[in-house]
């Protein structure tokens, strides 16, 4: 986002408010220290509006086509001075001419929500020079490594939110360790009646969800080259009117890339297990708690070609357990991860994601100029286990009869920036043609192959 910096007079004037809020003397006092501490107010923000459709649903039981029309803006804004920052940022997302039967969901629409709001301190030169440890609490979005497993993601219309706390170091080369403890939100409205109304509800802390956990980055090794890891603790149990798996999963994992540049290999690896236990489903009279064995991996490889266009050619695999016929509970959980970057576009579409899924595939991209890019990018998609939901389809052949290959998914997108830094269209299509498994599963939804289109545009100001 592009942001708007006042200092001077405004950004005094703000300090002084806060200061002779907490207990100055006077105004006069405040005004003299705000001065002092050179506070910096900072107002920033975007606004994106998307045009989609899909035709051929996938999944069982909605409309076979789906139009809809979405605006999300997101305004934020923050006051820094001497090391503390009090930071807040609104989002209101909304949509139109879905129906009644679409998979139109509460990640598309959330309207007018304060999507973060929290207080920030950061110290300089605590361990080592040019370091750097802060502390965060309030209301705030998360982003983990490459987000397959913590993400703020782009592409959907809000955003994952947490209401806790987090440390935050980073050392002079830029590694990093986090440690955090949060009460995921729960997105609201979560009707279709209300989705499909826009109406205004705030979201709600789930008090009976805890997340928490370590994620650490090392950049120091060696150029390029970046190597990670992390524990996710996730507890979940039942409250008043509102049923739950009651998971206790423990996801441990470990990454690493080196960065992608011109005439030079690139690659990108992680993978993680996951165990604890959880309940097979929501239902009220299923007490059985499940041993959970599950996982996935992640593998890619690159290579820029020195060319102008910078084209970049690569290969990709993805695997994500799935719940089979023993008794441990084999299926992963992506935790609040996005899928957009490896798996395609999302909201009307969206059908693979990290959960019983072995999938190779292959992608090409170019930037034919600093404003233009375009992606085209392949990937076979199968069943790890073939009595399991297929991927985020809600497709299912318990008796496994019909086989593990679920189709063939292709994505084409383009990218175009009008104004540098503040005007972007950026336009879209997938086409998933359903295998054997999408075809004649016994909820399979009979409507041909699925094809999706998007175009969006995003102001920043």
């Amino acid at each position: 986002m592009t942001k708007i910096i006042w200092r001077g007079a405004i950004g005094h004037a703000i300090a002084a408010c806060i200061l002779a809020g907490t207990g100055s003397a006077n105004a006069q006092e405040a005004a003299a220290k705000a001065g002092a501490l050179h506070p910096t107010f900072t107002i920033g923000g975007s606004v994106r509006g998307r045009t989609e459709g899909i035709d051929g649903q996938f999944r069982p039981k909605l409309d076979s086509r789906t139009a809809f029309v979405s605006f999300r803006t997101l305004v934020n804004a923050q006051v820094e001075m001497d090391g503390f920052l009090v930071g807040g940022e609104l989002l209101d997302a909304r949509g139109y001419g879905e129906g009644h039967n679409s998979s139109v969901k509460s990640t598309d629409v959330n309207t007018i929500e304060p999507l973060q709001a929290y207080a920030r301190y950061t110290a300089h030169g605590v361990f080592g020079a040019k370091d750097s440890l802060s502390a965060t609490a309030g209301r705030f979005t998360m982003t983990f490594g490459a987000q397959r497993l913590v993400a703020r993601a782009d592409f959907g219309n809000s955003f994952p939110s947490y209401l806790g706390a987090r440390i935050d170091y980073q050392t002079k080369a830029r590694d990093q360790l986090t440690l955090f403890w949060t009460h995921p939100m729960t997105a609201l409205p979560d009707t279709m009646d209300a989705i499909f109304d826009n109406k205004v509800q705030l979201d709600r802390v789930s008090a009976n969800v805890a997340f928490f956990g370590a994620d650490g980055n090392v950049l120091s090794l060696a150029k390029r080259l970046s190597v990670g890891g992390y524990v996710y603790r996730l507890v979940e149990k039942d409250r008043p009117g509102v049923l739950t798996r009651d998971r206790r999963l423990v996801t441990v994992g470990l990454r690493s890339s080196l960065a992608a540049a011109k005439g030079r290999i690139d690659f990108e690896v992680e993978a993680a297990i996951q165990h604890g236990r959880a309940r097979a489903t929501t239902a009220i009279g299923d007490r059985t708690d499940l041993t959970v064995r599950a996982g996935f991996v992640h593998a890619e490889m690159g290579y820029t070609l020195p060319l102008g266009w910078s084209p970049r050619v690569s290969a990709m695999f993805d695997y994500a357990s799935g719940d089979g016929p023993n008794a441990a509970y084999g299926r992963f959980d992506s935790l609040f991860g996005a899928r957009r970057a490896d798996y395609g576009p999302v909201s009307l579409f969206g059908p693979v994601g990290l959960a019983n899924l072995v999938s190779p595939g292959a992608r090409i991209e170019a930037k034919p100029s600093k404003r233009f890019d375009v992606m085209l990018s392949a990937r076979d998609l199968w069943l790890a286990e073939r009595t399991d939901t297929f991927a985020f389809t809600a497709v299912r052949d318990r008796t496994g009869s019909v086989g593990r290959h679920a189709g063939t998914e292709f994505e084409l997108r383009l990218r175009r920036t009008l104004i540098a830094k503040k005007l972007r269209l950026e336009m879209g299509a997938a086409y998933l043609a359903k295998g054997t498994f999408l075809n004649q599963a016994p909820n399979a939804a009979h409507h041909g192959d699925a094809r999706y289109g998007y175009a969006d545009i995003v102001f920043n100001f």
